[in-house]
């Protein structure tokens, strides 16, 4: 317990106190014990505090979600617009993000020193390598610009374009390093525990991150690499609570609530036996204090030690569909095919099953890439996704002046915390909107 705690305080803001009877970074990472410790710590932050604000922060500003308290930051959220750099949830991103990326760096540095077996050293390098990789994803589907590395004073920022493919290569470099030295037993039991499985995982955020970056072949290899028969998943705990049950379940007076029809317009339409709104929607027939249509949470998040997958597997079937649609030589019948399996799917693996008819509409990329993008928003609900898709797929922009709330997003990117900017000069300016 002390590793634990000592790894949050070694990635702390630089005005912390030293604590004397902390274990210091050396000790840290140079023993098995250490190393082990701190890399359940970062899985840990990022499943927890980190996946609260990846999930939460654009569902409201994307419109998944509805607020239901009087919390400044979440007002701020749904109002949209100027949110101030001090909110907590964009300074929470931002901050548990970096925080995680900082501990990845320690241990991909540090574990080729550390006396342990071959197959444990590559499980650590890659795992936290994942880990960099999944949050500067999560930061660059955000911001416009970001961090990809915490190592020195004023870090540079990058284009958001730079870290997905920063993010890629981290992924690459672990594949290679469980490549050339296969995990060991060690590491499937002390860190991996059944819950991941590491090298799907690393293939799934490959075709996520090579979709968002627009490398679309690279992205369609990625995605039929994954065997969707494969579950990996974030565990919770007495102590450790599932983090979304916590923000709509756990007080008298919740944070917020699912919208109906998955946040979209009623443009957006869908068969009414769609087994999608049974699995994540609890019909509520009532409104926030916005008038926005508010609904009960079921799915993943309806319990306060339920587990949440790290992926879902019909995310790859539909960044098939995707891929196909957006490079350079559309190819729509590879489209409609991927499209079907999530449509007409009955068996997935975590009884997320549309089980609807196979698509029978109008087949010109355009018409199909609003059906992939209806599809990901009734998927991938609460994934965290729904901001960066509804920019990628032009939706209709935001205002930056009028409080909309019949808008389908309220910003395109959050404007950069306090906390970096009071710090680092090469903080860019904010974005307008």
């Amino acid at each position: 317990m002390l590793l634990l705690t000592s790894v949050v305080a070694i990635t702390s803001c630089e005005t912390d106190f030293d604590n004397p009877n902390a274990a210091t970074d050396d000790q840290v990472f140079s023993s098995r014990e250490g190393i082990l410790a701190a890399t359940i710590g970062m899985q840990q932050l990022y499943s927890t505090t980190g996946l609260r604000w990846i999930v939460e922060t654009p569902a409201i500003t994307a419109r998944e979600g509805g607020i239901t308290t009087t919390f400044q930051n979440m007002i701020e959220l749904e109002d949209g617009g100027d949110i101030p750099n001090s909110n907590s949830n964009v300074v929470g991103l931002w901050s548990t993000m970096l925080r995680v990326v900082g501990i990845a760096e320690d241990i991909a540095e540090n574990a080729a020193n550390v006396d342990i077996d071959a197959g444990t050293q590559s499980g650590l390098i890659a795992y936290a390598k994942l880990y960099q990789a999944m949050s500067i994803g999560a930061l660059a589907q955000s911001y416009e610009q970001v961090i990809v590395a915490t190592s020195e004073d004023n870090p540079p920022f990058v284009s958001r374009t730079e870290g997905f493919n920063t993010a890629i290569t981290l992924l690459t470099e672990a594949k290679t390093a469980i490549a050339a030295n296969p995990i060991s037993g060690e590491f499937q039991s002390e860190i991996l525990r059944g819950d991941i499985d590491l090298a799907n995982t690393i293939d799934a955020m490959l075709a996520r991150f090579n979709l968002y970056a627009g490398n679309y072949e690279a992205a369609i290899s990625a995605a039929s690499a994954v065997d969707q028969t494969s579950a990996s998943v974030f565990t919770y705990d007495s102590q450790n609570l599932n983090p979304i049950w916590s923000r709509v379940y756990q007080n008298s007076a919740p944070n917020f609530k699912p919208r109906d029809n998955f946040g979209l317009p009623d443009s957006f339409t869908f068969d009414a036996n769609d087994g999608r709104f049974d699995f994540y929607l609890i019909p509520l027939d009532t409104i926030n204090q916005n008038q926005l249509p508010i609904e009960d949470l079921a799915g993943f998040f309806d319990g306060d030690t339920e587990s949440i997958p790290v992926y879902l597997p019909d995310e790859m079937n539909l960044i098939i569909a995707e891929a196909n649609l957006r490079k350079s030589t559309p190819d729509t019948g590879a489209a409609v095919t991927a499209l079907n399996e999530v449509l007409t799917d009955t068996d997935d693996v975590f009884g997320v099953n549309a089980n609807v008819a196979a698509y029978a509409g109008d087949t010109t990329v355009d018409a199909l890439l609003d059906e992939v993008y209806k599809n990901r928003r009734a998927e991938l609900f609460l994934t965290g996704s729904s901001l960066e898709d509804s920019r990628r797929f032009g939706r209709p922009q935001p205002s930056p002046t009028v409080q909309n709330f019949d808008e389908e997003r309220n910003r395109n990117f959050y404007p950069y915390p306090n906390t970096e900017r009071d710090n680092n000069t090469n903080t860019p300016a904010d974005p307008s909107i």
